[in-house]
């Protein structure tokens, strides 16, 4: 075996092994939190050495940091990347917000990780806070955009407030994750679904009256 062909395995080895590594972390942090994540907890998890995992991410903050990206990646193929194939406007926002209730249901067992990790680190300055805030702002961003789009292509009124209405997206959200999973109230997923056509219905223009 020439070294450039052991050198590649090696790597590719310690790219699935960085790979089982997080993926354990994610599930731990989802049930946990990410203040629950440590080195040597996730060593055990695994079946690893400290030293092996720590290896591959060299602190519990970097650890931290790398479980909040991997969420984002996988909440961007579930969430962001099947609604980009929507239409602009109101199909795509439609579509990122049923995706976006789709997985908060998945997760009401375990937990997510976006609200969690902003009811732990809120007050708490550096660089996993910013790691996370980062990421609920990449996700922000795409729904402002597609709320944007709407009315500039006349599906949402011209004086629409984006952020507003972002606001009032989100809520809904954060109102659907505490009665579903702390309340554990039935029907939340429906609430959720109405309280979104409700609010779009709120900020779309009037259909013009039929001339007699």
């Amino acid at each position: 075996m020439s070294t450039s062909t052991h050198h590649a395995r090696a790597l590719q080895k310690g790219q699935q092994t960085r790979a089982a590594i997080l993926d354990a972390a994610l599930g731990m942090a989802s049930h946990m939190g990410l203040e629950g994540l440590s080195i040597g907890a996730l060593a055990e998890v695994t079946g690893m050495s400290k030293s092996g995992v720590f290896a591959h991410f060299g602190s519990r903050e970097e650890l931290q940091i790398s479980v909040i990206r991997e969420y984002h990646a996988r909440f961007e193929e579930e969430v962001f990347f099947p609604a980009i194939r929507e239409p602009r406007g109101l199909p795509r926002l439609s579509t990122l917000f049923e995706n976006w209730v789709r997985r908060v249901s998945v997760e009401l067992d375990s937990g997510c990780i976006y609200i969690s990790g902003a009811v732990e680190f809120d007050d708490r300055p550096g660089p996993v806070r910013d790691a996370l805030a980062s990421m609920v702002r990449a996700w922000h961003a795409a729904l402002e955009r597609a709320i944007r789009q709407a009315i500039d292509s006349g599906q949402l009124r011209a004086d629409t407030d984006p952020l507003q209405m972002l606001f009032e997206v989100h809520g809904l959200i954060l109102a659907l994750h505490h009665d579903a999973r702390f309340l554990r109230n039935p029907g939340t997923l429906d609430r959720a679904r109405r309280g979104f056509a409700r609010v779009v219905a709120d900020y779309q223009p009037p259909v013009p009256s039929s001339q007699e």
